[in-house]
């Protein structure tokens, strides 16, 4: 599969004055162009990419063999560079492409619901012609590198087209002694008041092949008190490794921001408060990035082939148990989603694979299968059955992983083997039940049988 990474320099010589003047004459050329596309839709449709490109040239820019073009780019844009005017059309052939498909969806949807019988109240997608986009500088015409941290590009300043040489923090995976990714044309972003120069690299990375019964796998169990609680497991259900996640100072920094911004709103209604919403999304960002690459550096170290998490997608907030309204202003904020997305993003770098499975009853049931467990909440601890007491997290991560294995085995028989491993283990039969316990017994049944 194809991987992209980023690398960010900050431009160090010229303050933002410099670079204002192109990014605006490029966002307003690039909403000349989405304006035109839009407009000869019906002719450009059913064109490639690089046909698109050629043909919107021919509708915009003068040229001998084409003085009369229908629609005057080069009147509003002057001396515009051919590399930048052709970028520009590509990134506007995917605004217009992306709001047609929209429309599409929308005509179709409408058209349904009048044939139910229903009332459709939903808007029409609409055009946005302006765009915060950022201009790609193509090597050897808008770019070139002079040394290291050195390159010069062409900008739009005093009225004219000109090459600027500036200097930025080097940071590139060459440098960092990663080989095999090709380096792209880099782009000129802003960020707040300050520009960088945006390097782009991509590479082919086969993912690995590992037959389920070597496998090794990390299954992770999310949480807010802890951020995440890892187990790393054997096919057989044998649990070599485990890892509790947490950034204590950075969540209690976060809740006092997050209480300190309610008082205010109580007292003065709405609050928009900048301050506050800086520091809090960064905290909650620095909690992401800590628990994704504590999750790897687990699953590196044990040579993990597979990443498993829970489905936490859309998830019921409890309401009416004391101290619901508390919980669930702290589920508000937890990062669930987006530190899986971090990790599958890390994980696949490593040619290491992610699943996930059903959340159902992974912490209200006892890895050792003796049933329901209480919950301590405060403790984060889990008194099975038999009086046991193990933490609840923890226990958790065992059945997730366990979940994923007797999954993946059941999938690969036939219905008649899976039917009579059924038999000899009942719990099989129940998924949203599945246990350590389940797998554990799983094996030994395979093992009776020789497969």
């Amino acid at each position: 599969m194809q991987q992209t990474k980023t690398i960010k320099n900050k431009i160090t010589s010229h303050s933002s004055k410099t670079f204002e003047p192109t990014l605006a004459i490029y966002r307003k050329a690039l909403s000349f162009l989405v304006d035109v596309i839009n407009t000869e839709w019906s002719v450009l449709e059913n064109l490639s990419t690089k046909e698109l490109v050629n043909a919107v040239e021919k509708l915009t820019h003068h040229t001998k063999t084409n003085p009369c073009p229908k629609y005057d780019f080069d009147a509003t844009f002057y001396k515009f560079p051919s590399y930048l005017r052709r970028a520009a059309i590509s990134k506007g052939y995917g605004i217009v492409k992306s709001y047609r498909s929209n429309y599409q969806n929308w005509l179709d949807e409408k058209s349904e619901s009048i044939v139910n019988g229903k009332h459709f109240k939903k808007k029409p997608p609409v055009l946005t012609v302006k765009h915060q986009a950022f201009p790609v500088f193509y090597k050897g015409n808008m770019f070139k590198q002079v040394s290291d941290n050195q390159a010069k590009i062409k900008v739009f300043l005093g009225n004219d087209w000109v090459w600027v040489t500036i200097t930025f923090h080097h940071k590139n995976l060459k440098n960092r002694g990663i080989a095999g990714w090709k380096e792209n044309n880099p782009t000129l972003v802003k960020t707040g008041k300050k520009y960088f120069i945006h390097f782009s690299y991509e590479k082919k990375i086969q993912l690995n092949k590992t037959k389920l019964k070597e496998q090794v796998i990390v299954s992770v169990d999310l949480g807010i008190t802890n951020s995440a609680v890892c187990c790393a497991m054997r096919s057989d259900g044998t649990v070599i490794g485990r890892k509790f996640i947490n950034q204590p100072v950075e969540k209690d920094r976060m809740y006092t921001k997050i209480n300190k911004l309610k008082k205010a709103q109580r007292h003065s209604g709405y609050v928009n408060a900048p301050n506050y919403w800086r520091r809090i999304n960064g905290l909650k960002k620095h909690i992401v990035h800590h628990t994704s690459s504590e999750i790897i550096k687990f699953a590196v170290d044990h040579q993990a082939d597979i990443i498993v998490f829970e489905y936490l997608g859309k998830m019921k907030h409890p309401e009416g148990m004391y101290g619901a309204k508390k919980l669930r202003h702290k589920v508000h904020h937890w990062s669930k989603l987006g530190i899986q997305r971090k990790v599958e993003e890390m994980a696949h770098y490593k040619g290491v694979r992610i699943r996930r499975v059903s959340a159902k009853y992974t912490s209200a049931l006892a890895f050792d299968g003796s049933g329901e467990v209480k919950r301590n909440h405060k403790k984060d601890l889990a008194a099975y059955q038999n009086d046991k007491v193990y933490h609840a997290d923890l226990n958790a991560s065992y059945n997730i992983g366990a979940r994923y294995f007797i999954r993946e085995f059941l999938k690969s028989f036939s219905e008649k083997k899976r039917l009579l491993l059924e038999a000899k283990v009942p719990s099989l039969v129940t998924r949203t039940r599945l246990t350590l316990a389940s797998l554990i017994s799983l094996h030994q049944a395979l093992r009776t049988n020789g497969a």
